[in-house]
């Protein structure tokens, strides 16, 4: 459940700090008080888009933080699972707002809006306005009646998307054989042609940068060669480097006993003797093998020519090349037995679509199950809500199957004897449709996941009895979940369990919304606020006192049954 609220720098509110309570917690105040900035501050800090400026006039940023205490199992495993273990039972989330950037935090990490909105839905349920106008359109209808049916019907839904997406696989598959048979033949014909010339060619790593090197050689060949007879010259023993270097090294080599300084000398004079021949016969050997055919030449072209053209038509490399003719292998396969394949699919996607229509078929039935019992249950419920002579039911139709099933929905309902059922867009007013919703909330809230539930004009359009019942509704709630309800009604503020007031001052031109809890006596004088305007009179008060002990009364009466 929420346990607090603390608001800082948000609209008009300064500073707020709420403790809430468990079971129904109420917030009234006159108009244009700030009520909306309770439900508001805390869409924000669950990652609503800001709209407009949210920061106090003269402020540099705005706070939101909500803590919660998980005490259901189930939630703090979804919880956990979501990669937010509760620290002690606590979840607390923030959101701090500076100009247009937001920050986002869960228990002191920093997180994104998305990843608060995937948590958002265990911890709160808010009921506003547009919620209850939602029940206008038939995919909302059709949530309702799912959530109702429980795991049988989630069961069921998940056999119909299974089935939908094995039958849309196929038919995805089946459309890749639109082609006609000149067609096919033709492409069959290009690809053989292709494979053809990517085997002849039968490029191999490496071999393009050899026959590089090779050509360049013999481009080269007799600079090359004109080259190495002068450094062959030149580093031989025919009055070259090596002959020069053998005749130090004779004659050092008698007088290296003298003096053992000559003896390293003598050494180095040696190598350098070993190595000058070592280059004079390289370059001699190179020469030899420097000898090649101009029809060598011309062929290593050819097939330089060869590499790069294969290339440029089919991939910039052998590796490329080899993993285009696997794709047209695996091409030729397809329009090979094209004929068989499709035959095989056609099969297989009749088989889909049967057993598709099996599983919208199952999830039909089990809806119309659902939608009549569902249908006896908000019955029930309205008629606690003074609908008395209500006709209600759920009503079924034939789609073209979807993920969802093959069902469209549409709730029709009758408020008035001898009027025919039509559906809700057409009959149903603001406060009508308000109390549809409050009924179908009170069904659905056993499976509610949300420990904490927000509603917000839910008496819209309502007064005296029907606010009663109202308030009687939002206390069978509050036995299982915790309740925050904005009212303006006193019937409903009567029921509170904790009451709070939300009020706007003006101070030195500043104005500031306060929230406040109120005691038993603030209570009361807050209920004859709302039963008699801004003149508090002592009938009021007489009434609001009797107005709490009825309420009182009412849910300690409904505990006994």
């Amino acid at each position: 459940m929420l346990l607090n609220l603390h608001v800082k720098n948000l609209a008009l509110i300064r500073e707020a700090d709420i403790d809430l309570e468990n079971g129904l917690n109420i917030f009234t105040g006159e108009t244009g008080a700030g009520k909306s900035l309770l439900l508001g501050s805390v869409n924000l800090a669950l990652g609503a888009r800001l709209s407009g400026e949210v920061i106090r006039h003269g402020e540099d940023s705005a706070l939101v933080e909500l803590t919660f205490a998980v005490e259901n199992g189930k939630t703090a495993e979804a919880l956990k699972d979501a990669g937010f273990e509760p620290e002690e039972d606590l979840l607390v989330i923030s959101r701090k707002i500076t100009g247009n950037k937001s920050v986002f935090r869960i228990n002191g990490e920093t997180v994104s809006s998305a990843q608060i909105r995937t948590i958002s839905h265990l911890l709160l349920d808010i009921h506003g306005q547009h919620e209850h106008q939602s029940l206008l359109y038939s995919d909302r209808q059709l949530a309702i009646l799912d959530e109702y049916g429980g795991d049988d019907i989630r069961v069921l839904k998940e056999e119909v998307k299974a089935c939908y997406d094995s039958h849309r696989k196929i038919t995805s598959e089946l459309s890749a054989y639109d082609l006609d048979e000149n067609a096919r033949n033709r492409e069959i014909g290009l690809i053989e042609y292709e494979l053809e010339e990517i085997d002849s060619a039968d490029l191999k790593d490496g071999e393009e940068e050899q026959l590089e090197a090779e050509f360049k050689k013999m481009k080269n060949s007799q600079d090359i060669a004109v080259a190495l007879n002068r450094v062959h010259e030149y580093t031989g023993y025919d009055s070259g480097a090596a002959d020069l270097i053998g005749r130090a090294v004779k004659e050092i080599s008698q007088i290296a006993d003298l003096d053992d300084g000559l003896q390293q000398l003598s050494s180095e004079l040696a190598d350098a003797e070993s190595l000058i021949g070592d280059i004079s016969r390289a370059s001699a050997s190179y020469l030899s093998d420097l000898t090649f055919s101009d029809a060598q030449m011309r062929d290593c072209e050819k097939r330089l020519d060869e590499i790069r053209r294969i290339e440029s038509k089919f991939g910039p490399s052998p590796a490329k090349v080899a993993e285009y003719r696997e794709q047209q292998a695996e091409r030729l396969e397809f329009l090979e037995n094209y004929a068989n394949q499709k035959v095989l699919l056609e099969q297989k996607l009749e088989t889909a679509g049967k057993q598709l229509v099996e599983a919208c078929g199952k999830l039909t039935r089990m809806r119309k199950l659902y939608a009549e019992k569902l249908s006896g249950e908000i019955i029930k419920e309205l008629k606690e809500l003074n609908f008395n002579q209500v006709r209600f039911c759920i009503e079924l139709n034939a789609k073209e199957a979807s993920p969802d099933g093959a069902d469209s929905v549409e709730y029709r309902i009758s408020v008035n004897p001898g009027e025919p059922m039509q559906a809700l867009a057409k009959i149903a007013s603001g406060g009508e449709l308000s109390r549809i919703m409050l009924a179908i909330k009170t069904i659905l809230v056993q499976n509610d996941p949300s420990e904490t539930l927000i509603f917000d004009e839910i008496d819209a359009g309502i007064s005296g009895q029907t606010a009663a019942k109202v308030a009687e509704k939002l206390t069978r709630i509050a036995r299982s979940h915790q309740v925050l309800c904005i009212t303006h009604l006193a019937q409903i503020a009567a029921a509170a369990d904790a009451h709070y007031s939300i009020t706007k001052t003006v101070d030195s031109d500043e104005t500031y919304t306060h929230i406040m809890k109120l005691d038993d006596s603030g209570s009361e004088r807050e209920l004859a606020r709302l039963l008699g305007g801004s003149t508090i009179t002592e009938t009021a008060m007489k009434n609001a006192r009797e107005m709490k002990q009825m309420a009182k009364k009412g849910i300690t009466d409904a505990d006994t049954l």
